[in-house]
């Protein structure tokens, strides 16, 4: 029944390994950060690509991804620039330019129906016989 009486300790970690696992989250957080921002650019990219009108993104594997850097606003600098220097080099790569993500959506106004006193007599006798028809 000694066992009862003797302490627990905590497994022993070799010092080697203390420091690795100090470093390890550490190199976990760096690499899912770069693995963050070559998804952001990518995404990036494929935006304005698609707003340049590229017809197969597959032509972005051609661009040279080391060159590219995120603005403070995770954009990518200069991305406007380098689908126009895409387009001069490849211009097979591209079709029409899309409109569609460019356009702005029409400001919403409730349809506004004339009052009596802005109707002619004829319009008012219309608009009255109209609404008289179907009461009982």
């Amino acid at each position: 029944m000694s066992n009862d009486s003797a302490e627990v300790q905590p497994p022993f970690i070799p010092q080697g390994d203390l420091n690795e696992q100090r470093d390890g989250p550490t190199d976990d957080v760096t690499k899912l950060h770069s693995e963050y921002q070559s998804r952001l650019v990518v995404a990036n990219l494929r935006t304005e690509a698609v707003r340049a009108g590229m017809v197969d993104l597959d032509g972005l594997k051609l661009i040279d991804l080391s060159a590219v850097r995120l603005g403070d606003d995770d954009r990518v600098v200069g991305a406007r620039k380098l689908m126009d220097d895409l387009r001069r080099n490849k211009p097979w790569l591209f079709g029409a330019a899309s409109s569609s993500s460019a356009a702005i959506a029409p400001a919403s106004q409730p349809v506004r129906q004339k009052t009596a006193l802005e109707m002619t007599d004829e319009e008012y006798a219309a608009a009255r016989a109209a609404v008289t028809k179907y009461q009982f």
